[in-house]
């Protein structure tokens, strides 16, 4: 199911219908859930970050660590950069994490689940939400070690850029033996 955090505009691709109404989905029994995407988000440590790279007309990708909480992603990394330069330039981005992909060889298929959001990317400049993203962060990868992971922030802090995606489109979806399963209660 798409979800649209807000409305999404024809022209920029966001601010007026839902992603749905633009792409789609065609087998909409596959479709995950708001909820299920969360749970994918929340589970996920990783995916692909792409951005429009307007002077070579063809997306930039870049695969990333990320936090989630409370509709939104959080990514860290050098504060210059070809992504920092095209978030300036554009800041419409989406995010793929790819939950499952189990190949089946003898079904010529895969039992997949992933998630695609959509929206804008925006660095963060305060200190104080910077700090406070990046110690969310590293609590999500190692628990329970605030004062470790402080000694590690400290020295790069002035040189890390802190992004957050704010989720406006999340589309999930499964593989149809997965959707069975889980509308079965299996999942």
């Amino acid at each position: 199911t798409s979800i649209g955090f807000e409305q999404v505009d024809l022209k920029t691709g966001f601010g007026r219908t839902t992603m749905n109404d633009l792409i789609p989905m065609r087998r909409k029994r596959q479709a995950l859930s708001e909820e299920a995407c969360i749970e994918v988000l929340e589970r996920g440590t990783s995916g692909v970050l792409a951005l429009n790279d307007l002077e070579l007309g063809a997306p930039y990708q870049v695969p990333l660590n990320y936090g989630y909480r409370d509709g939104r992603l959080t990514f860290h990394g050098a504060m210059t950069g070809h992504k920092i330069d095209l978030l300036k330039a554009d800041a419409r981005a989406s995010f793929t994490v790819i939950d499952q992909d189990e190949i089946i060889p003898e079904q010529y298929t895969s039992y997949f689940r992933s998630v695609v959001c959509t929206g804008r990317l925006r660095q963060l400049t305060d200190p104080d939400e910077r700090l406070e993203e990046l110690l969310f962060t590293a609590e999500r990868f190692w628990p329970g070690h605030e004062e470790k992971a402080r000694e590690e922030i400290a020295p790069a802090f002035d040189h890390t850029a802190v992004l957050v995606l704010e989720i406006e489109v999340m589309t999930g979806k499964e593989a149809s033996e997965l959707a069975r399963r889980r509308r079965a209660g299996e999942l």
